[in-house]
This record gives C-alpha cells, structure tokens and sequence, in this order.
C-alpha cells in the first residue's frame, strides 16, 4: 500500500472510532439526564403526596373543631360604609369630601425654589 492510501485509511479509522465513542458518550448522558428527571418527578410526587396528607389531615381537624366549636361568618354582618363621621380636624362638606383650604402651601406666580413667588 502506498504512504496516501495508509494515511487515508487511519484517518478515516480514527473518525469512525471517533464518532462511535462520541455518540456512546451522548447516549450515556441521556440515559443519566433521562434517569435524573425520573427521580425528579418521584420526588415531586412525594412532596405532593405529603401535602396531599397535610390537607386532608387539616379538613378533619377542621371537621373535628366545628363539632366542638360554633363558627359563624361574621363578615356579612359587617357594615361597610362607616356611619361615623372621621375624628379628624379636617372640615368636609355634605357629600363628604373635604373643604378647599383658603391657604395654599404652593407658591403662586413661579416655580419652587427660585424665590420668583409673590410675597
């Protein structure tokens, strides 16, 4: 064989080997992350497991306490417009609102700061 045919002959060897390890080393990378993502949802499935558990612990504790104890809503008895006034210093007309005060804290005839305000 000549020196061109031997070198062809190992390089295309070397790429065939080459691909073959290339692709069992993906493989087992996917064998690993599929196998990762099997625990992950066994662990997820526990995790829902248990608060399925807490759940269903806490209807019949609930259960239990409304036999011993009186529960009411007492939400729809509530007002939910106050009928008193506020206790606040602020005068307010008929609908509620509160009156214009006659002294304004804004400077009138220029901008803050700059001292172009009437005096």
């Amino acid at each position: 064989m000549s020196r061109a045919s031997k070198l062809t002959l190992l390089g295309t060897s070397a790429f065939a080997l080459g691909t073959v390890a290339l692709v069992h080393w993906q493989q087992q990378a996917e064998k690993e992350a599929m196998h990762a993502g099997v625990i992950r949802d066994m662990e997820q499935q526990r995790i829902k497991r248990e608060r399925q558990l807490d759940f269903e612990m806490q209807r019949e504790l609930e259960a239990e306490y409304k036999k011993i104890q009186t529960v009411r809503d007492v939400t729809d008895e509530m007002d939910p417009v106050p009928t008193k006034p506020p206790s606040s210093s602020i005068a307010l007309t008929q609908e509620g609102l509160p009156k214009p005060s006659t002294m304004s804290s804004i400077p009138v005839g220029g901008a803050i700061g700059t001292g172009t305000g009437g005096k």
